[in-house]
C-alpha cells in the first residue's frame, strides 16, 4: 500500500499548492514537465520489458490481450463511466464537483493505476506508483487551481481503487510464481512504452484495450517456461 499512500499525499500536497497558487502557472512548465513524465514513462517501460526470460512471450500476450480489449471495447467502457460518475455525482457546488470528479477520473480511470497496484501489491519497488505520483501532484496543483478544493478530496476514490486493486493483487501473488510474475511485469512494461507515447503526444495508443494481457501473459509463460 505504499505506493497508494505516497499517491494520496502527493495529490493533496499538489492540491494545497494549487490553491495558494491561484491561475500563476504558465501553460509552458505544465507542457515541459509532461514531457519529462513522459520520457521517464518510456525509460520504466524499457526497465520492466528486460525483466522477461523469453521476449516472445510479453510480445505474444500483448497482442493477443489487445485483440481481446478491443472486442470487449474496455476503453470506451472506461469512457462510459467517466462519463456516468460526471452524470451521477451531484455536489452542493458545482465548482466543487467538477473538480472532484475531474479529478478521479484522471487517478483512477487509467492503465497506469491498474499496473502500479499490481506492482506494488506483488512486493516489488512502487516505481510505477511514485512516478505516477508526480504526475498526479502536478495535475492537483493545475486542477484545484482552476477549480478548487474539490480536487483534493479524489484522495478517496483513489486509495478505495488502488488500495483494492493491490490488496487484490497481494492476494493472487502467492498463486504466481516469480517467473509468470515476471512475464506479467514486461508486458506491463510494453504498456508502459504506450503510456509514454500517450504522454509525448506522438500518437494515440489504447492502453486500456492492451489491459487483457496481464491475464495472457501468466498464462502462456505457464506453458514455455
Amino acid at each position: 500500500m505504499t505506493g497508494t499512500i505516497v499517491n494520496m499525499a502527493a495529490v493533496a500536497v499538489g492540491g494545497c499548492a494549487g490553491l495558494l497558487m491561484g491561475k500563476r502557472l504558465p501553460q509552458r512548465f505544465t507542457d515541459i514537465f509532461f514531457q519529462c513524465m513522459g520520457l521517464v514513462t518510456l525509460a520504466l517501460g524499457v526497465n520492466m520489458i528486460l525483466e522477461s526470460a523469453n521476449l516472445m512471450i510479453a510480445v505474444a500476450s500483448i497482442v493477443l490481450g489487445a485483440v481481446a480489449g478491443e472486442l470487449l471495447n474496455i476503453e470506451r467502457g472506461l469512457d462510459r463511466l467517466a462519463g456516468r460518475l460526471r452524470s451521477v455525482m451531484r455536489f452542493r457546488s458545482e465548482r466543487f464537483n467538477e473538480g472532484f470528479v475531474t479529478a478521479t477520473i484522471l487517478y483512477c480511470v487509467g492503465s497506469m493505476a491498474i499496473l502500479g497496484a499490481i506492482e506494488d501489491g506483488t512486493g516489488h519497488f512502487p516505481r510505477l506508483l511514485f512516478t505516477k505520483s508526480i504526475m498526479d501532484g502536478m495535475t492537483s496543483v493545475i486542477l484545484c487551481a482552476a477549480l478548487g478544493a474539490g480536487a483534493i478530496f479524489s484522495i478517496l476514490p483513489l486509495a478505495l481503487y488502488q488500495g483494492s486493486l493491490t490488496l487484490f493483487a497481494g492476494a493472487i501473488q502467492r498463486y504466481l510464481p516469480e517467473p509468470l510474475m515476471n512475464e506479467m511485469t514486461a508486458v506491463g512494461g510494453l504498456m508502459m512504452l504506450g503510456i509514454g507515447v500517450n504522454l509525448l503526444q506522438l500518437r494515440k495508443v489504447s492502453v486500456a484495450n492492451m489491459l487483457p494481457a496481464l491475464l495472457f501473459a501468466p498464462a502462456i509463460a505457464y506453458f514455455f517456461l
